[in-house]
């Protein structure tokens, strides 16, 4: 089981409109183009699962042919990915086989030549929250997720190669975290991957050609956050510490569940915020990485986030499908004009996190929290009470580092993938996550956080995911300011002291048992709920005339 950081869940920082469909969707293209040998020259995408049904709506026909040139999941060129092809003359096509049964809904294989002639066919998987897996490589099953810095290596297995390897690694002064090797049968074709704690420098490749059993030798570079930690060269024992107290080990602290983080919080009288970014400040103690890194990103997430919130309210746009856009602009004018609503809070959470989907739906740059598409819950809560509530930047600091700490034990316990666990995993995580933040912010103890984290998820416990058309418009854009409005009240409901019955860790337990359940046409599939109905049809319809 991958090891979460927060950047795992306040991130990525990305193109929307959709952290599985567009940002996952990239990285596996992205860790492709790594391992051709030259540029790629033609290539098809299958599309299975729900990448089939939904690829034009999601941008995933954007983010493929983006990532097969090379671009970063948060370059806002992705929106422009076909014309960059053509111009550096690149063919492509989409299969969409949405018949064909898969181990995961969103799954593509990619089929490519390079300029070479050299051809490279690669299956790989969208995992939630913009990660991915390639899982297959000419055929043979394999496991790559690009969260560290890799060598893949296409060999003859016979003996003697993999410790070849090795030896040069050796060599070469680079730590190994892992080494795996992949094969269908014996002394057949066989791949070794192996992940690598610093970055790899590209004249390693030769030394491991040495060996006349190795066919080729690639690199895939990191693009995940975490990769752009530098890391320390201090000794451990000299930083190890918070705010004057000696750090505790990872294991420790990595805990496992809401009723853990809450026996630490309540031993150590601090905050849930505190509670994560110590579990963050261990880990990267651990893995040898700056310490004060997660400080800067957290600051970074909330100035995309802030971006994001209010770039539509002043420049309105419309989404790439067209089914939403002005709709923040229409809120903000309603709120200055006096009708309505005269609660400035629950207007401007709405309007807030409304302008954030806009933002992503049109392929704007996002923070994808607790995925992109529920990316406007959380910065519709926290600015909308900075505006009402003059809270300071380190203030929302902390309430962002407190989201973090719910959605991670969501992430780590259930999904917040759409297509995994439906709506709910989606705004009803980030429900409960701006929720928790709201509690903390308003002065609630870690207990009531849970308490607010756990009726907001109970609050949208079995929304399904029902794009229309497969777009990251309709519904969700009025779902995210229904899910910001959800955690202001069940803040408040947490802070009068009414009990949530069912705890935080069983909610969630319940939540992601429902989402099992849920048919496949309800989970991110656009072929049940809205996305079903005659009006939703016809848009298709016409749309495709």
């Amino acid at each position: 089981m991958k090891t979460l950081s927060i950047r795992d869940v306040i991130g990525p920082i990305m193109i929307g409109p959709s952290s599985s469909h567009t940002a996952g969707a990239l990285r596996i293209a992205l860790m492709t183009r790594q391992m051709l040998n030259a540029r790629p020259k033609t290539v098809e995408f299958r599309l299975y699962g729900s990448f089939s049904h939904t690829y034009q709506g999601h941008g995933t026909d954007k983010a493929l042919v983006a990532g097969m040139l090379g671009l970063a999941p948060d370059d806002e060129r992705i929106r422009d990915s076909f014309c960059l092809a053509h111009e550096q003359h690149l063919n492509f096509r989409f299969t969409p086989l949405p018949e064909v049964e898969v181990k995961h809904p969103n799954t593509v294989e990619i089929i490519v030549e390079d300029e070479q002639g050299s051809h490279l066919c690669v299956r790989g998987e969208s995992i939630g929250g913009g990660a991915a897996v390639i899982s297959a490589l000419n055929g043979v099953e394999v496991h790559l997720t690009g969260e560290h810095h890799s060598i893949v290596t296409e060999q003859k297995d016979v003996q003697g190669v993999l410790a070849h390897i090795t030896a040069r690694l050796n060599a070469a002064n680079l730590n190994i975290a892992s080494v795996r090797l992949f094969r269908t049968k014996k002394g057949q074709t066989a791949y070794t991957i192996i992940e690598i704690d610093e970055d790899i420098p590209s004249c390693i490749t030769e030394e491991i050609l040495t060996n006349p059993n190795i066919r080729s030798v690639n690199i895939i570079h990191s693009d995940k956050a975490s990769a752009d930690i530098e890391r320390r060269s201090e000794d451990k024992r000299e930083i190890a510490t918070w705010h004057g107290k000696t750090l505790p080990l990872f294991d420790e602290v990595d805990f496992a569940d809401g009723n853990a983080l809450l026996a630490y919080c309540e031993k150590e009288h601090i905050p849930i915020s505190d509670a994560i970014c110590i579990r963050e400040r261990a880990l990267l103690v651990r893995d040898g990485m700056r310490t004060d890194s997660t400080s800067e990103y957290l600051d970074r997430a909330l100035e995309v986030m802030r971006a994001s919130a209010l770039e539509p309210i002043k420049h309105p746009r419309p989404s790439m499908g067209g089914l939403i856009g002005g709709e923040a602009d229409k809120m903000n004018r309603l709120w200055e004009s006096g009708i309505g609503l005269r609660s400035e809070l629950i207007t401007k959470a709405a309007m807030y996190a409304m302008a954030v989907l806009e933002t992503n739906a049109s392929m704007g740059r996002i923070v994808a929290a607790s995925t992109a598409g529920s990316s406007g819950v959380i910065p519709g809560v926290l600015f909308a009470l900075k505006d009402t509530h003059d809270f300071t930047h380190d203030q929302l600091h902390r309430a962002l580092a407190n989201a973090a700490a719910i959605g991670y034990l969501i992430t780590r316990n259930a999904t917040v993938a759409g297509a995994e666990g439906g709506c709910q995993a989606e705004v009803g995580s980030a429900s409960a996550m701006a929720a928790s933040a709201a509690c903390q912010l308003l002065g609630g103890s870690p207990k009531q956080c849970f308490s607010a984290a756990s009726i907001a998820l109970s609050g949208l416990m079995g929304l399904v995911c029902d794009p229309i058309a497969g777009l990251v418009e309709a519904p969700c854009q009025k779902r995210n300011a229904t899910g910001a409005v959800n955690a202001l009240v069940s803040a408040q409901i947490a802070l009068a002291g009414c009990s949530d019955l069912v705890d935080f860790d069983q909610t969630v337990e319940a939540m992601y048992r429902v989402g099992r359940a849920l048919p496949f046409e309800l989970r991110e599939s656009a072929l049940g709920g809205l996305a079903a109905t005659p009006a939703a049809c016809a848009f298709c319809e016409s749309c495709h005339r």
